[in-house]
């Protein structure tokens, strides 16, 4: 690798945690944060939200390095993240996670330290879940579910109104119908190594049409954190392109190849995030 080695350790660590699925979570924060706020908070919440989402998610993906480290060495598809980085360094990594949401907490409110010792069991717990539980993709939707949560407590100071609840349902849904789609690709693996993933308890089939009802759940559940936020026309037309983007992911899901599937779970879903963001921000400006 032509890079110097501290940036290409950097570059491994960056890969071994997925960096770049930063974007299914943080779109939805930032959105929930934008309706709390009628516009743009404080730049103090603000920052607090993206260190604490940066540091949240990085202490999140780590650990679950750490845990799965000798599965994801017998899984094909996943051989290389142990040569990415050390078992060793996935946990210091995840330990600098938690530090950095910890940072990132000092520039918000009392409730959101009161309630961060709960999220970071969420989020860390997750990644012993796939061996008690085939419901272990909706521990993943729950987690990312807090991020809508966690940035309206940011702005609000407080968790009694409806809208973020339907936002956080919404992420759930979605959440949990995509991670069944990208868990299609270790079925087998799964039932070898006696993992209890949906899939590998209810077969590809099921998992299809399960995800396909999550998808429509979580669709309608954008539809009424619109209504309920009093959103206006550019969201509804980001609602409305997500729609039809969901219904092609599921198309893709048909070819049963690991092409399709990846883009099946990552490219669209990354655009449907970032459109409901874009619609959330056009019907606050525009």
């Amino acid at each position: 690798m032509s890079a110097d080695p501290p940036v290409a350790r950097l570059v491994n660590l960056l890969r071994l945690i997925k960096f770049s699925h930063t974007l299914f979570a943080l779109p939805f924060a930032l959105a929930a944060m934008l309706v709390a706020a009628r516009g743009l908070p404080s730049a103090r919440v603000l920052w607090g939200i993206l260190i604490c989402m940066v540091g949240a998610r990085t202490a999140a993906m780590a650990f679950n390095r750490y845990v799965d480290w000798e599965i994801d060495r017998r899984n094909p598809r996943t051989v290389e993240r142990s040569r990415l980085a050390s078992r060793t360094e996935a946990l210091v990594l995840c330990l600098a996670g938690l530090a950095v949401f910890g940072f990132g907490l000092w520039f918000l409110n009392g409730l959101c330290r009161l309630l961060a010792p709960l999220a970071v069991v969420i989020v860390l717990g997750y990644s012993y879940t796939k061996r008690f539980t085939s419901f272990c993709h909706a521990f993943l939707g729950l987690a990312l579910a807090l991020a809508p949560l966690g940035a309206w407590a940011a702005v609000r100071g407080e968790l009694t109104d409806l809208t973020p609840y339907l936002l956080a349902a919404s992420v759930l849904a979605w959440t949990f119908g995509f991670d069944l789609i990208y868990a299609l690709q270790d079925l087998d693996v799964d039932r070898r190594l006696g993992l209890r993933s949906f899939p590998a308890r209810f077969g590809s089939a099921a998992t299809l049409r399960t995800a396909r009802l999550l998808h429509g759940a979580a669709w309608i559940g954008w539809v009424a954190f619109g209504l309920q936020a009093g959103l206006s026309t550019a969201y509804w037309w980001a609602c409305a392109i997500c729609g039809v983007a969901l219904l092609y992911e599921h198309r893709l899901c048909r070819e049963q190849d690991g092409r399709a599937l990846n883009m099946a779970f990552f490219e669209i879903n990354v655009a449907v995030s970032l459109l409901l963001l874009l619609g959330v921000v056009g019907s606050l400006w525009l």
